[in-house]
C-alpha cells in the first residue's frame, strides 16, 4: 500500500515540482520514496513512489521497482501473488524479493494486459515497458485504490491524491461549482454518477480498466476515451437451492478473508455492531486462527448505539477490543485537520468518525485494516432492497406473511418516509424520490439551483439487481471506497475489503433473488454462511447497523462560538443564501435528511476554505 504519482509527457517536469508530489504523498508512505525518470519513444515519463512496507519489509522491494525491462510505481496488494509467483517460477522465473510487487511485474512480462484477468486484489498502478514501448495505467474491478489524472498542456498527470496532481503542475485546479452543488443537494450518492471531482478537468481512471499509451507522441492520451474494460459483471442467475447458495456464499467469504490476512505486519480489524463486520473478525478469529485485534466507535445517541453486538462479538471471539467516542468537543476543528489532508469534503458523518477509528489503529502500531464494504450491495442491506424485493415477490403465494416479516425487521427502524410503505415499488417500480430525498427544499437554500435529477445505469432488467449494481459501480461504494482510502492513508493504514473478492462478488450475482431474503431476514445467504461462527446475538440482529453517528452528538450549535464560525463569511455563500443556513441552524435537524444536509454544509464550507497555494502542496508561490 503506498502513494503514486508521475507525469507522460514531451519533456522532463522541474525536479522541485517531482519532489513537491513526492512529499505530497508522503503520508501515504512514510517508510520509503523513490523516483524515476526515463523515455518510452518520443514519451518522457516520471515516477514518484512512497511505501507503506506491508509484504516483504525489505528495501529491496522498494519502488519505482526495476526488472525485466520494466519499471512500476504501484499501490494496492495482489492478494493470491504466492499462487503467481509459482505459476511464473513454473514459467521459468526467478525473483529476488519475497513481495507482491516483482511478481506484478513478471506476470505482465509474461502475459502482458491479460494478466489483469489472473490478479486477486487492489491495485492502481503505472508501469512502464521500456522493451515494448509502452504505458500502462491501471486500476482494481471495484475501484478500491484511487487514480487520478488531469490532461494539461505540458503533461497528462496521475497520482492517488489531487494534491500531488497540483504539485505535478505547479498550481491547483479550480473547483468545480456544479459537483459543489451537486453535493450540497443531492448528496454523496450523486458524485459518481458521472465522471466529475470536486475540480475541473481532474478526473479519476475508471474502476476496472487499463489505459495502454504507446510511444508515439503524436497520438494524443484521451485517459476516459482509451482506457479499456478488462472484466464487468452482471446478474445471471443460476438454478440452486438454498443450501448451494448459502455453501457458495460461506466457501468463497472464507477464501477471500484467508487471502486479505496476508502480511508482514499485524493487522486490525474494524467492528462496527452490524453482521457484515462482525462476520470478517469471526471467521478471522474462529476458523483461520487469527489473534483479533478490533477498534470500534460508540455513539451515545440509542439510534446509532451498536455496543450490545460490539461487545457480544468481542466476548465470543476473545478479540482485544480498542474502543473511541464521539463528542463534541472540537468537532470544527477536527474536521477542519481532517480536510485539510484531503481533496474533497468529508462525504458523510461516518466518515468524519472512520478519521478517529483510523488514528486509533495508527496509534496502537497497525498498518492494515479490515472492513466489512460491500456486503450491502451483495446480499441486500440497504432499507430500499427489501422494498424492492418485496414489490419483486409480490406475485407469489405468501404476501401477508412477508409482509409481516417486513415489519418486525427493517420496516419498524426505516426513517426514509417513502420507504416506509412496504409497497412502495409494488405500485411505482420506477420512484427514486427516496434516494434524492428533500432535493427541492434543499435546492431552495442554492443560490444557484442544482437542476440534476435522479437517474441511473442500466446494467440489468431486474430491478432490484440493477438498483445494487447502480450502488456498487456510481454511487455507494465509489463514495465510500474513496473515503476508505482518504482516512486511512491519511494515518499510514491500509484498507482491505474481503467483500470486494471478485469470485465472492460474481457468485453473490448468480443467487436468484428470492434466496436474498427469508423471514424478515435481509441478506440472508450471509448470515446462514456465518452460523455457527458469528454469535446469534449479531447474527439474527433484524435492525440495519453501521458505523454512525448524530450531527447533535459533534455539532454544538448552542455554542455562540460554533454558530459564528459556521456562520463567518467564506466562498460557502456563493453557492448557499446566508438566511436559509442561519435558519437550518436554529432547526432541530431531526430528520436524518436534514442532519446530512447540516454535516455537508459544515463539510463543503471548510474544503472551499482550504489553502490551495503553491505552499499547499510544498512549492514556492
Amino acid at each position: 500500500m503506498c502513494g503514486i504519482a508521475g507525469s507522460i509527457g514531451h519533456g522532463p517536469g522541474p525536479s522541485a515540482r517531482i519532489e513537491a508530489a513526492t512529499r505530497a504523498i508522503g503520508h501515504r508512505g512514510p517508510d520509503g520514496r523513490g523516483r524515476w525518470a526515463g523515455a518510452v519513444g518520443g514519451r518522457h515519463v516520471t515516477l514518484a513512489h512512497t511505501r507503506l512496507s506491508i509484504i516483504d519489509l525489505d528495501v529491496r522491494a522498494n519502488q519505482p521497482f526495476q526488472s525485466d525491462g520494466c519499471v512500476l510505481s504501484y499501490n494496492g496488494e495482489i492478494y493470491n501473488y504466492r499462487e503467481l509467483r509459482q505459476e511464473l517460477v513454473a514459467y521459468g522465473h526467478s525473483f529476488r524479493t519475497q513481495s507482491d510487487t516483482e511478481v506484478l511485474v513478471k506476470a505482465w512480462r509474461t502475459w502482458g494486459a491479460k494478466c489483469l484477468d489472473r490478479l486477486e486484489g487492489m491495485w492502481a498502478f503505472a508501469l512502464v515497458d521500456t522493451e515494448r514501448g509502452q504505458i500502462m495505467l491501471s486500476r482494481d474491478r471495484f475501484g478500491e485504490k484511487p487514480l487520478y489524472f488531469w490532461q494539461t498542456a505540458q503533461a497528462l498527470h496521475f497520482s492517488s491524491e489531487v494534491r500531488a496532481l497540483a504539485a505535478l503542475e505547479g498550481r491547483w485546479p479550480e473547483i468545480d461549482d456544479a459537483q459543489i452543488r451537486r453535493f450540497l443537494v443531492n448528496g454523496y450518492k450523486s458524485l459518481y454518477k458521472q465522471p466529475s471531482t470536486f475540480y475541473r478537468d481532474v478526473r479519476e481512471l475508471p474502476s476496472g480498466t487499463a489505459l495502454l499509451i504507446g510511444d508515439d507522441p503524436a497520438v494524443a492520451i484521451d485517459p476516459l476515451a482509451q482506457a479499456r474494460r478488462y472484466w464487468s459483471l452482471a446478474y445471471a442467475p443460476a438454478r440452486m437451492t438454498e443450501a448451494e447458495a448459502v455453501a457458495g456464499v460461506r466457501d468463497r467469504l472464507m477464501r477471500s478473508v484467508e487471502l486479505r490476512l496476508r502480511s508482514d505486519v499485524p493487522l486490525a480489524f474494524c467492528l462496527s455492531g452490524g453482521v457484515d463486520s462482525t462476520a470478517l473478525a469471526s471467521i478471522a478469529a474462529k476458523s483461520l486462527g487469527c489473534n483479533v485485534h478490533a477498534f470500534s466507535i460508540l455513539d451515545g445517541d440509542e439510534r446509532y448505539n451498536e455496543s450490545r453486538n460490539i461487545e457480544a462479538t468481542a466476548r465470543d471471539i476473545g478479540c482485544t477490543l480498542h474502543t473511541v467516542h464521539t463528542e463534541t468537543t472540537g468537532f470544527l476543528d477536527r474536521l477542519a485537520r481532517q480536510t485539510a489532508g484531503r481533496d474533497a469534503p468529508v462525504a458523510t458523518i461516518s466518515y468524519f468518525m472512520h478519521d478517529f477509528l483510523s488514528q486509533a489503529i495508527h496509534a496502537e502500531g497497525y498498518k492494515v485494516a479490515i472492513s466489512g464494504t460491500a456486503a450491502d450491495e451483495l446480499f441486500t442491506g440497504y432499507y430500499d432492497h427489501y422494498g424492492f424485493w418485496l414489490a419483486e415477490m409480490a406475485e407469489s403465494a405468501g404476501d401477508d406473511a412477508r409482509l409481516a416479516d417486513w415489519r418486525a425487521s427493517y420496516g419498524a427502524w426505516v426513517q426514509n418516509p417513502i420507504l416506509r410503505d412496504p409497497l412502495a415499488f409494488k405500485s411505482d417500480p420506477g420512484q427514486r424520490d427516496h434516494i434524492y430525498l428533500d432535493r427541492d427544499n434543499f435546492n431552495r437554500l442554492l443560490t444557484t439551483p442544482c437542476s440534476e435529477t435522479f437517474f441511473e445505469a442500466s446494467y440489468s432488467d431486474n430491478t432490484l439487481r440493477n438498483r445494487m449494481m447502480n450502488e456498487l459501480f456510481h454511487e455507494s461504494i465509489p463514495m465510500i471506497l474513496r473515503e476508505d482510502d482518504l482516512n486511512s492513508m491519511r494515518w499510514s493504514v491500509e484498507n482491505r475489503s474481503p467483500y470486494l473478492d471478485r469470485a465472492l462478488v460474481e457468485f453473490a450475482y448468480t443467487i436468484p433473488n428470492a434466496l436474498l431474503i427469508k423471514d424478515g431476514y435481509p441478506k440472508w445467504p450471509l448470515r446462514s454462511a456465518v452460523a455457527g461462527i458469528l454469535n446469534d446475538t449479531t447474527r439474527l440482529d433484524k435492525r440495519k447497523r453501521g458505523f454512525n453517528a448524530s450531527i447533535n452528538s459533534l455539532l454544538d450549535r448552542k455554542a455562540p462560538n460554533v454558530v459564528d464560525r459556521v456562520m463567518a463569511a467564506g466562498p460557502i455563500f456563493d453557492y448557499l443564501r446566508r438566511d436559509a443556513v442561519e435558519e437550518l441552524m436554529r432547526s432541530d435537524l431531526a430528520s436524518n435528511s436534514f442532519s446530512k444536509l447540516a454535516f455537508s454544509l459544515v463539510a463543503t464550507k471548510l474544503f472551499l476554505e482550504a489553502d490551495r497555494s503553491p505552499a499547499s502542496v510544498g512549492l514556492a508561490a
